[in-house]
Parts: C-alpha cells; sequence; structure tokens
C-alpha cells in the first residue's frame, strides 16, 4: 500500500506578515520542533558575517587612499592595543594612543582646531569600510560652508570611543566628532555609530559627556538622517558650550538635511 507523504512539512507562523516590519527573526516557521533548514542558514550566515566584522583587520592604508582621493587629508594613528585580540581583551588601551601617534599630533597641531573628524574600526571594520567615506564627503561641506578650521580626518587603528578625547586635546579641537564601528548584531554587521563631544578632554570627557548618533547602515538611519541630527547637535553645543545628557536631540523623523548654512561662531 503506497503512503502519500504531504507536500510540505513546514508549520507556516501566523504572525508571517509582522516579518515585514521588522528585520528581527520572528515568526520562522518549524519542521517538527525545530527551524527549518533555511532559517537554520540564514541565522549561522547572519552570525558569520557578525564574527567577520569584528575579526578581520581594517585597510587603513587603503582607507587613507579614498580619502585623499577626494582631497581630503588624513593622519593615521595607533592606540596602545597592539593587535585585535589585545584590543578585545583590553578595552582601555583602546582608549590610549602610543607615544609615536601622540608625537605627530603634536607636530601636526596648530594653536587651535574647531572640529577634528576621529575615525575608528571599533568593533565593526565593516561598518568604517562601508560607510566612513561616503558619510564624511557628504558631511564636510557642510562644515567647510562655516569657515571652521577643521584638523587632518584622523584614522585610529583598534580605537574606542574615548580615542577621541586624546586627538581632540593634543590638537586643541572644540569639537570632537568620532565614527566608529558599532558591535555588530545579527541583523547588522556594518551599522556605523557617530559620538560627539564639546571640548573633550583626555581623563575627563565620560560617557555624559558625550552624544550619541547610533545605528547608520542601509536599514537604518540614512547618512542625510544622520548628518542632519549632528548638525543640529554642532549648532547647539556651540551655542551652550557643552555636549552630553544636557544636550538633547531635538530633530524630527522628517527633518531634512538643510544646504550648508553658518552654525553658531564659535569663540
Amino acid at each position: 500500500m503506497m503512503t502519500i507523504l504531504p507536500t510540505s512539512t513546514v508549520q507556516p507562523d501566523p504572525w508571517i506578515s509582522l516579518r515585514q516590519l521588522t528585520p528581527a527573526r520572528i515568526a520562522l516557521g518549524r519542521a517538527g520542533i525545530s527551524l527549518t533548514t533555511h532559517a537554520q542558514l540564514e541565522f549561522q550566515l547572519a552570525h558569520a558575517l557578525a564574527r567577520d566584522a569584528v575579526h578581520i583587520p581594517l585597510d587603513f592604508s587603503a582607507l587613507s587612499q579614498q580619502f585623499t582621493q577626494h582631497g581630503i587629508n588624513t593622519l593615521q594613528l595607533q592606540t596602545q592595543a597592539a593587535n585585535q585580540q589585545l584590543f578585545l581583551q583590553r578595552p582601555d588601551l583602546g582608549k590610549l594612543l602610543t607615544n609615536a601617534s601622540i608625537e605627530r599630533l603634536r607636530y601636526e597641531s596648530k594653536p587651535s582646531y574647531d572640529v577634528v573628524i576621529v575615525i575608528a574600526d571599533g568593533l565593526s571594520s565593516s561598518a568604517i569600510s562601508h560607510h566612513a567615506v561616503p558619510l564624511v564627503t557628504h558631511l564636510l561641506p557642510h562644515l567647510q560652508h562655516q569657515a571652521l578650521h577643521l584638523a587632518p580626518v584622523c584614522l585610529v587603528q583598534h580605537g574606542r570611543v574615548a580615542i577621541g578625547d586624546p586627538i581632540a586635546q593634543q590638537l586643541n579641537a572644540t569639537l570632537c566628532i568620532v565614527l566608529i564601528g558599532e558591535r555588530p548584531g545579527l541583523s547588522s554587521p556594518d551599522s556605523l555609530g557617530i559620538y560627539f563631544t564639546y571640548q573633550a578632554q583626555a581623563g575627563l570627557s565620560t560617557d555624559a559627556d558625550r552624544n550619541c548618533i547610533s545605528n547608520i547602515h542601509q536599514q537604518g538611519l540614512s547618512y542625510s538622517q544622520a548628518i542632519t541630527k549632528l548638525l543640529y547637535l554642532l549648532n547647539q553645543a556651540t551655542q551652550r558650550k557643552l555636549s552630553g545628557v544636557l544636550l538633547k536631540d531635538e530633530t524630527t523623523d522628517d527633518a531634512t538635511l538643510p544646504s550648508p548654512a553658518p552654525l553658531a561662531l564659535l569663540d
């Protein structure tokens, strides 16, 4: 006697219509008591991409060349985390520059800069390789229009968020903007974060002194949205002489990026 097998052993999830609203892993269906093969393979791929984002080194020489092609000067710096393993095990070393990097900053320093942009690989080299150059090239015209003194863009290997503090201090920069690869998730291995600090000081500035613009990637904030928020914070910071928890992002979701227009003048 012939047994007729069902055309599919996969049990659909009644919430499947909600999947179009979120990249979260919901309504995956099941085969018996297990995930389907497709869902399991997707999970393994996402996990591999997240691991690669952390462990694959960023080519800083190639990154510097990309900026040079856009006419943007850079400085390549190094933290005291000499390798990726040490960077992951000793977060404190990712906040400190090597002596050679400090000397290079002293050589480059002028009486003062208004803005320094710091780019650090952080926990996602993918975020920097995908987003740093296009975001900075979109941002710089807005900063240059203000007649601000811009420091060379600083590229920092094995850097944490706080590495912007000693760089800003060495360059006498009033405004410090740090672009850094965020800890990768299973749906966003290349998410970029922007941290902004007014008058950053090494060893004195804390997370409470910074403003964060997070989740910049293809399915998150666009470059235009991120820059709109950053320009608002820069404007407010120069007027109020502060940043961090006392400075709130009051932009709306429908705010549009303005044409380059003057910020409040820096003292």
